[in-house]
């Protein structure tokens, strides 16, 4: 998504996880996130301790997402071994059998395809403890017309299916095109918060101008108003964002945010319902920034949009294990 409001390609074989291009890419990343990945390079890391509307970043072409131009396949293709009803993959493994058993994640692809036909209802406000903000917001598109939403489900199905041969519970708060649009950020909270999730995930594409480059992962800060009480997440939150930002930037070869985070990938916010809302360790994730044509590149990609459901999903194993 913004900061206002195709083709399925097979997976690539992953490259070895401590080559050249791995330390070149860590020095790039300054304070936590370089100590992060210096710390699993000497084999460490198995322990240890519409929603983005209110952002000064550039935005542009957020008013109404466009749909996919014609004949562009649905992103939400799955990549093979997956299933739209968590069955097993192609590995054999029954959901919930793996280390990650008795772990639950919640998954939430941010937008909705059908938010843009539906503009009374996702303006509705709603509280998100700090102040009211509106439901949800059609999020953004690459220039030719791939669009947030179907980015954010396409990758949720891959990191669902990725989970689920771990073992995990996944429930993600929408699927597909179901429902016809939303849900607003207050529900999506909620829905982690009543599954008791171990951890949730917000995943999303930013819409910011040309040049600017790079994924930022988005921490919750601490919030104490209203419905809104960040305290006892904030920690365990900027844990889960440390791990998947460290574990994204390798497995995708995407640089830090070079417009937001100073160069280290996070950033804090205390605007965001789906974070302050949340009584669950949560973050958001935004992948990349469509509406740059080297990011829109590898978002329209497969192939690469099944790195970034792998490096999400090492992140998130990552700390499950630890938690």
């Amino acid at each position: 998504m913004s900061y206002t409001g195709p083709d399925f390609d097979p997976p690539q074989q992953r490259r070895p996880r401590r080559g050249p291009l791995t330390v070149a890419l860590a020095a790039l990343v300054p304070g936590a996130l370089l100590g992060w990945m210096v710390y699993e390079a000497v084999g460490g890391g198995g322990t240890g301790g519409a929603d983005r509307t209110a952002s000064a970043a550039p935005t542009a072409g957020t008013s109404a997402a466009p749909s996919a131009p014609a004949g562009t396949p649905a992103a939400s293709a799955a990549p093979p071994g997956a299933s739209a009803s968590g069955s097993p993959g192609d590995d054999g493994k029954e959901p919930g059998s793996g280390p990650l058993k008795g772990k639950v994640v919640v998954i939430d692809p941010g937008h909705n395809p059908g938010n843009f036909r539906h503009t009374a209802e996702i303006n509705r406000q709603v509280d998100i403890g700090t102040n009211r903000k509106e439901c949800d917001t059609t999020g953004t598109s690459t220039n030719d017309g791939y669009t947030e939403a179907e980015f954010t489900v396409d990758v949720a199905h891959r990191l669902r299916t990725l989970l689920e041969k771990q073992g995990a519970t996944v429930k993600l708060t929408r699927d597909g095109d179901s429902p016809a649009w939303g849900p607003c950020v207050d529900e999506r909270a909620r829905i982690g918060n009543t599954a008791r999730a171990d951890a949730a995930v917000s995943i999303h594409a930013d819409g910011s101008a040309p040049g600017d480059r790079g994924f930022h992962v988005i921490l919750p800060g601490s919030v104490h108003a209203g419905a809104a009480d960040t305290r006892a997440i904030v920690g365990p939150s900027h844990d889960l964002g440390v791990r998947i930002a460290g574990n994204f930037l390798r497995e995708t070869g995407e640089p830090p945010s070079n417009y937001v985070g100073g160069g280290t990938g996070l950033v804090t916010r205390t605007d965001l319902g789906g974070l302050n809302l949340s009584t669950v360790p949560k973050v958001f994730i935004e992948c990349g920034n469509m509406r740059d044509s080297k990011d829109a590149a590898l978002l329209t990609s497969g192939a690469w949009r099944q790195k970034a459901a792998q490096g999400l999903s090492e992140g998130i194993v990552s700390f499950l294990r630890q938690s």
